[in-house]
């Protein structure tokens, strides 16, 4: 649409030159004397000539202003694909974020506490990182961290040997799952009676804090999708 625009303007202009020319032409010839039943022809032409150029600027002051709305069409576009954008990778968990919400604290429980029994069964697990996870996403939390490694959807929580993996990073404890959200409801589903945290107290130790600003960065690692496509459908 923009160069159709432009384009007429150009042509526009062209013409408009032309005529002036001619004009200058027909009145330089009138000036210069011609005969008598000529020069009342030639005065109507040059009168024409001037309406012609007067339409013609107002054509052109006309697809001037359309030229200039299709501008802040243009940028109101390119700053609504800026805000989507920025929605998007909001979304995704792309861009560091902060506000209100929870920290939770697990660590291996020390050893003058252990009851007895497996010795293994008083370390956090990556099942216990999880279980702490899935119940912060559906207590309402936007975004969720372990010891600042931003948790997607496609986020690697495993262990190994000594340690868990947290998209791709290895990670030991004391483990820090920060949450943002509200940040009442997200330690009241964590602490409910007989829920998680009451669960989890019983082998290792936890800690949930209310926190009236957290910051969670980004997700740095890369995003792979080796089989998934995305699909259209008409």
């Amino acid at each position: 649409m923009n160069k159709s625009i432009y384009f007429s303007i150009a042509l526009v202009s062209l013409i408009l030159g032309l005529i002036v020319a001619f004009q200058f032409r027909t009145t330089s010839s009138i000036e210069s004397g011609v005969p008598s039943g000529r020069e009342q022809e030639l005065t109507m032409e040059k009168r024409q000539l001037q309406k012609d150029i007067t339409q013609l600027r107002e054509e052109v002051d006309d697809l001037t202003a359309k030229l200039e709305e299709a501008g802040k069409g243009s940028s109101q576009a390119t700053d609504a694909f800026t805000s989507e954008l920025l929605k998007i990778r909001l979304y995704a968990g792309l861009t560091k974020v902060e506000g209100p919400g929870v920290e939770v604290t697990l660590d291996n429980l020390a050893e003058n506490a252990r009851p007895g029994g497996n010795p293994n069964l008083y370390f956090v697990k990556d099942e216990d990182l999880l279980k702490i996870i899935n119940d912060l996403r559906g207590a309402g939390a936007e975004a969720i961290a372990v010891n600042n490694q931003r948790i997607l959807a496609t986020s690697e929580v495993r262990l190994a040997g000594n340690h868990i993996n947290v998209n791709l990073t290895k990670l030991t404890a004391p483990y820090k799952v920060t949450a943002i959200g509200n940040a009442t409801t997200l330690k009241s589903s964590l602490e409910i009676k007989g829920g998680l945290v009451e669960n989890l107290s019983e082998r290792i130790t936890v800690k949930v804090e209310e926190r009236d600003n957290i910051v969670i960065p980004a997700f740095t690692g890369e995003l792979r999708f080796d089989y998934a496509r995305s699909t259209q459908r008409g």
